[in-house]
């Protein structure tokens, strides 16, 4: 009998099965895939999300340091910096499995190319079913991301304006030609097929590109769109395409059922405008250990586990509620809130401390309605 179970050894996972094990606590990570494994994803890594960790990451998995970005809309752009640090790029690969790693040197069982195919719970424990054998364990944490259907023995599936697509892909290039393309810097698109963005993420040996949506309702051919988007960009090679699902951040999702608790992605932990779950899925994964491990050596009232719903929403629910608002205004007026920020610079200077966590959503939507009355969106 484990006290802990968690499916899913993505930064979530292993966030969660690090702080469990620092507790004490006898706990099992299921994966399906062997890691180091392939993620689809643009890996920019915020400061927001690294100052939860422990730990610092090595020098030689950051491949770049990041101080600005690029913002374009037909044929317009601005460009920002910082003299601070905004975020780091990883590839997601090295930095999961290194996550992985820390939560392994504490102590808990990792089993690699394992797939999850059935969850049951009764009063007493939950009994988890593989390809390979059965466990049971007093609480189960799914952290498996968006993907799946693991999530839904939890909370209903989301519905198409409940979440986005986004598309990606590796492209080969030199270290110099990045450079000179953008240096210390991201670069985004809005206006992307309607209402969608795109990106250019600079990395060691290759741009990471991708396009996508928040709201999959609005990008009905996501393919085609990706394709567009690396035309115009320069990019005329045949590369392959990763697709992958992005939950929209700001719905309110049901977290808890009876010993089972989601977490990250598979919790809806996203921030709606810029797609980062990071820094999310990170603090999730910790705060549902922290639950399970405050009443370690006790019988938890399945009641308390609620509180994970309460800590979660208390620490950042309400920030991506507006994210989703602030998502919804960009994308949907992306030519009248593009000419709103070169016009008024203040406004990027606010949304670089929403980036950094200085600042909140909430304070953006405010101060942009109490500032400007949305005039922009008027004429």
């Amino acid at each position: 009998m484990y006290d802990l179970i968690i499916i899913g050894a993505g930064p979530s996972g292993s966030s969660a099965g690090r702080i469990a094990g620092k507790n004490g606590l006898k706990t099992l990570i299921i994966e399906k895939e062997m890691f180091p494994r392939y993620k689809p994803c643009g890996g920019a890594l915020s400061e927001h999300a690294m100052s939860y960790l422990d730990f610092k990451i090595p020098e030689d998995i950051i491949e770049k340091d990041i101080f600005g970005g690029r913002v374009r809309f037909r044929g317009k752009s601005i460009e920002y910096f910082k003299d601070y640090r905004l975020s780091a790029i990883v590839t997601r690969s090295i930095f999961d499995n290194y996550l992985l790693e820390k939560a392994k040197e504490t102590g808990i069982d990792i089993h690699h190319e394992e797939k999850v195919t059935d969850i049951s719970q009764n009063d007493a424990h939950v009994s988890v079913t593989t390809n390979k054998d059965s466990y049971k364990a007093r609480y189960v944490v799914i952290a498996t991301g968006s993907q799946g259907k693991l999530k839904t023995v939890v909370r209903r599936e989301e519905n198409k304006s409940e979440y986005g697509v986004c598309l990606v892909t590796e492209v080969e290039e030199k270290d110099e030609v990045i450079d000179q393309y953008i240096k210390d810097a991201i670069e985004m698109h809005f206006g992307v097929s309607g209402v969608g963005y795109g990106w250019v993420f600079p990395h060691k040996g290759y741009y990471s590109v991708g396009a996508g949506s928040v709201m999959a309702k609005h990008l009905p051919n996501p393919k085609m769109a990706m394709q567009d988007y690396l035309k115009v960009n320069g990019f005329t090679g045949k590369y392959k395409l990763n697709s992958h699902v992005i939950p929209c951040g700001g719905h309110k999702r049901k977290l808890v059922k009876g010993r089972i608790i989601l977490s990250g992605d598979a919790a809806g932990f996203v921030d709606a405008f810029t797609g980062e779950g990071l820094a999310y899925a990170i603090r999730s994964g910790q705060l549902a250990a922290e639950t399970i491990a405050l009443n370690a050596g006790t019988e938890l009232k399945l009641q308390e586990l609620l509180n994970y719903e309460n800590r979660c929403y208390s620490e950042f629910g309400e920030h991506l509620k507006y994210s989703l608002i602030f998502a919804k205004i960009m994308h949907y007026f992306p030519e009248r809130s593009f000419n709103a920020f070169i016009k008024e610079t203040d406004i990027l200077d606010m949304f670089l401390e929403v980036v950094t966590f200085n600042r909140t959503y909430k304070d953006l939507v405010k101060w942009l309605m109490f500032n400007f009355k949305f005039h922009w969106l008027k004429k």
